[in-house]
């Protein structure tokens, strides 16, 4: 190593790799002597790292949390990783508190500033939309995801085996939805829309060619992928929407109310709109309340819960259970 400080941040790359380090192999692994290593990790310990000795045949160091944030290393591969779950959290806020998306979008902030130019095409070649969303997301192969997003950056026909289908897609947008990765791309062989899980994508090379502009359903990615998943074409809106008044007071109602609106209408009444894929799950969903219920509209709705009454009573009556 021709410098001390390039010296340093190896053996902090090391350390950080995993829990115990002999310090004959940190020695071996740098090219000095164990006398070079020792004051090495003296030098870190003065910056502010915890290295704790530990006693053995050979005897080594350990790398532990401090009191405070020392500065990190991350490889390339991290270091794509947490920009991304740091763009991911700066955009839904972390489900929690906005606060924490502020903060997200400032160590983003931080983190491109001195990424390698390398890295931060890595980074720039993963664009990604965010419909829905929630405070965790699903793992996903990161190899897969920077593939993926990679063919949605240079506007390349993705080629790719689907469970024991082999698939070819424009891949158009990459979308994380209520906390799950999907590709949103035209299949070529079905001449149509599709939605794809990153998870059971796997990657085949080299991509296609280069596509055009294509008009999704909706006008937006958002409005297409809600839509495709709520079961209603072109639309972010449900197929099947409901007003009821549940007899119940609003604190009582709103904390389980997502995806439509409440109020007050009432010491003890909430008038409630909800929407849902079908009637009869719209019915199955408001009476999550355990709470009477008048029916504000529509007939469907009405209809929907006189289907759900009669099948909850025979299932409920005596009897041998019908096969």
């Amino acid at each position: 190593m021709t410098t001390t400080s390039g010296r340093l941040l190896s053996l902090l790359s090391l350390l950080q790799t995993r829990r115990d380090w002999p310090g004959e192999v940190l020695a071996t692994r740098l090219e000095v002597s164990p006398r070079t290593v020792r004051r090495d990790i003296d030098r870190l310990r003065e910056i502010g790292y915890r290295i704790d000795a530990f006693k053995g045949p050979a005897g080594g160091y350990r790398l532990d949390a401090g009191a405070d944030l020392p500065p990190l290393l991350f490889d390339d591969d991290q270091a794509v990783a947490l920009a991304v779950s740091l763009q991911v959290t700066a955009t839904t806020g972390a489900g929690l508190d906005e606060r924490i998306g502020e903060a997200a979008l400032r160590a983003l902030t931080t983190l491109r500033q001195v990424m390698p130019s390398r890295v931060r095409h890595r980074l720039d070649a993963l664009p990604l939309a965010v419909v829905e969303p929630r405070a965790d997301a699903d793992e996903v192969d990161r190899g897969v995801l920077l593939a993926v997003g990679g063919a949605v950056h240079a506007r390349e026909v993705l080629r790719f085996d689907y469970g024991e289908d082999s698939r070819r897609a424009e891949a158009h947008h990459l979308v994380l939805w209520r906390g799950r990765w999907y590709l949103v791309g035209w299949d070529l062989d079905r001449d149509d829309w599709r939605t794809y899980r990153v998870d059971r994508i796997s990657p085949r090379v080299p991509n296609g060619p280069r596509f055009g502009d294509r008009e999704l359903p909706g006008g937006d990615v958002a409005t297409f992928v809600t839509g495709r998943f709520r079961g209603s074409e072109a639309t972010a809106g449900w197929p099947c929407t409901g007003e009821v008044v549940v007899h119940l007071p609003l604190d009582r109602v709103r904390p389980f109310t997502s995806t439509g609106f409440a109020e007050q209408v009432g010491t003890d009444r909430t008038r409630l709109g909800e929407g849902s894929w079908s009637w009869p799950s719209l019915a199955a969903s408001l009476c999550r309340f355990d709470a009477d219920l008048d029916v504000v509209g529509p007939r469907e709705l009405k209809e929907a819960l006189k289907v759900l009454s009669d099948r909850a009573g025979r299932a409920a009556s005596p009897g041998p259970a019908r096969s």
